[in-house]
């Protein structure tokens, strides 16, 4: 019996309209679990090196949580995979939502997609039995507007779908996979990989359920978990829950962790009352009215969707998360909260990744600023900092792919390579834009934007590191860090493959530990939980060194380290020594610290990891990197 997976992993080649059923191999579901993990493991297998991200040969894939559908609070999480148009390396995201645990419901903990369909098609999962379905009629539609065909097709609502709009169509680098409309895997490109295999969406529908070992061991850790919500957490838990992540806002604007001017820059330069106050959530949810909502087995409720009616707009959509907050907001110095929803709007519609889409107007609105695109050459839209009308119409240009739009849908890196100009303002990681948590405020996030394998996210191993936050004696301290980093790594490793949501951090840190115990019905040692943690961080970069990627390979852009530093503000004066963080990690790993590699005694140690050895060191310890 394997607890906690349904056993089955679906093989899909499109070019072919083949389906395999295949079991899950325990091996690897004991070594990499669920999640991006597995989903590295089956990449590394199922794609050649070095093929291109829109190659028939490329492979995508979408995995479920290991506690989706155990009724572990917070563990309704899903990852897509692939290769990244963005950075040509590994690329995970993941969601909440309800389509990780309908995907198990169907029968399976995995679909990888292979191939090119000769015309739109989506899949279509029903209880174990699988169809690749003509989907010539939701081809150009937006998010919302597939899964109401998809219902009338299918009949009822009892189904999830993965799906791609507009943005996927055209290939965008900003292309997110959608689900329960308004959850996005955003970030790397992902729904440009379906769009090149011409997949509208993975649908999944079933009455499977997934065998835990000690269900009722989870529920008692459940009722722990809600009477440490009432008690002694509930001053932490309430805002989250109240007002979702947009809670965060306020605060994070104040100490210049979110975004502020295309990262260059101060708090003082936003009005409280007219450029901050409006967007927090508190003031959001006042002003537009709140229905709660909650992903799977969520406690929570961080959720919440807005009715919005401003002007000639009448229309219900999700409450912006902090990121996209951050991203229409602080980074384009704007407040007007009808214009951050209205653009939070048409990028779930049209599913475009909104921390890429804040991030590329703000490059070129410095770029504007700087007299290198002419009022013409915008379409007549004067984008200038926090003119709320203009950020409204360049994001529509770019989510109906037209005018300067065309070259802006490529995200800010590749549109400067067009336009031919604007490099020296770019703000990224590895070629993505950055999300709002500054590396500047959390130097573990500086280290973990820069050399995590899917670099630029802020839900990866340094977020949790014990000298990201703190005061400045502590977290500009650059000795030292490594063990604490890898720490970090290990963690965020583990709930990313769980499918827990990041809210985990809310339980006590022992809780999510012992849900895996209840479902698996195995007693983890501490060894074999860093175990997994470390060989996920290993098995998703694995995939990058195959393609030739090395530590060299992996950049930040000097404004996000501070270089030069702010003249102002919270942060004035801090340079963050990124590379010397990236010598203590690293270090701490056991790994190359020239290169970025793993070693042999590492890989030999953790275990699980022939292939990459097989690859890495095909002469054993006398072979290299």
């Amino acid at each position: 019996m394997m607890y906690g997976h349904m056993g089955k992993v679906l093989i899909v080649d499109l070019s072919e309209g083949a389906c395999e059923v295949r079991d899950l191999d325990p091996r690897w579901a004991g070594d990499f679990l669920s999640g991006p993990a597995l989903g590295a493991r089956y990449l590394y297998e199922l794609m050649p090196a070095h093929t291109p991200p829109f190659a028939p040969e490329s492979v995508v894939g979408f995995i479920a949580g290991y506690m989706n559908g155990t009724k572990s609070f917070m563990g309704g999480r899903y990852t897509v995979v692939s290769k990244s148009p963005v950075t040509g390396g590994f690329n995970d995201a993941n969601a909440g939502g309800r389509f990780g645990p309908y995907l198990k419901k169907s029968g399976f903990d995995a679909v990888f997609v292979k191939g090119i369909a000769e015309k739109p098609v989506y899949i279509f999962i029903d209880d174990g039995r699988v169809e690749i379905r003509d989907a010539a009629g939701l081809w150009g539609k937006t998010t919302l507007h597939t899964e109401a065909v998809l219902r009338a097709e299918i009949g009822g609502d009892d189904f999830r779908a993965a799906l791609i709009g507009p943005a996927g169509e055209r290939l965008s680098h900003m292309a997110a996979v959608m689900n329960d409309g308004h959850r996005a895997a955003g970030r790397g490109g992902a729904g440009a990989v379906m769009g090149s295999k011409r997949l509208k969406a993975v649908v999944c529908r079933g009455s499977h359920t997934v065998a835990v070992s000690e269900p009722e061991a989870v529920a008692e850790i459940n009722r722990s978990w809600q009477e440490f919500a009432k008690g002694r957490a509930a001053a932490t838990i309430q805002p989250w829950s109240s007002h979702g992540t947009a809670s965060n806002y306020e605060s994070c604007v104040a100490m210049s962790d979110a975004g502020i001017k295309n990262w260059g820059g101060l708090p003082e330069e936003l009005d409280y009352e007219t450029q901050i106050l409006p967007l927090t959530g508190a003031a959001m949810d006042a002003a537009y009215g709140a229905k709660k909502y909650a992903c799977d087995s969520c406690p929570v409720g961080c959720g919440a969707i807005l009715h919005i009616r401003s002007g000639s707009h009448d229309y219900e959509s999700a409450r912006p998360e902090y990121e996209t907050l951050g991203a229409f907001g602080s980074m384009l110095l704007n407040g007007d909260a009808d214009a951050v929803n209205l653009c939070n709007y048409y990028c779930n519609e049209y599913g475009y990744d909104t921390i890429s889409m804040g991030g590329t107007l703000a490059w070129l609105m410095e770029c504007y600023e700087h007299k290198l695109f002419t009022l013409e050459e915008l379409d007549g839209i004067d984008l200038t900092w926090g003119n709320a009308e203009a950020i409204v119409r360049m994001t529509r240009r770019i989510c109906e792919h037209k005018g300067i739009g065309v070259a802006l849908g490529s995200a800010s890196v590749k549109a400067a390579e067009l336009l031919g100009r604007g490099a020296e303002y770019l703000c990224v990681a590895g070629g993505i834009e950055i999300p709002h948590h500054c590396g500047r405020n959390n130097p573990a996030m500086a280290r973990t934007f820069q050399y995590d394998p899917t670099p630029g996210r802020h839900v990866k191993g340094g977020r949790g590191a014990g000298f990201g936050f703190g005061p400045p004696e502590v977290k500009y301290v650059y000795e030292d860090t490594g063990e604490a980093d890898k720490a970090g790594v290990i963690n965020a490793e583990f709930d990313n493959m769980s499918g827990f949501c990041h809210f985990a951090f809310l339980m006590h840190r022992t809780a999510k530990f012992k849900y895996l115990d209840a479902v698996s019905g195995h007693k983890y040692s501490q060894e074999e939980i860093d175990n997994l943690g470390l060989r996920s961080f290993a098995m998703r970069c694995a995939f990058n060194l195959r393609e030739g990627k090395r530590r060299k390979d992996y950049t930040i852009s000097d404004r996000n380290v501070g270089k030069p530093p702010l003249e102002g503000g919270p942060l004035k004066g801090v340079t963050v020594d990124n590379e010397k963080l990236g010598d203590n990690f690293f270090e701490a790993m056991g790994w190359d610290v020239e290169t970025g590699a793993p070693t042999l005694e590492f890989l030999e140690k953790v275990g699980g990891l022939d292939a990459v050895i097989r690859d890495l060191y095909p002469e054993g310890r006398r072979g290299g990197k």
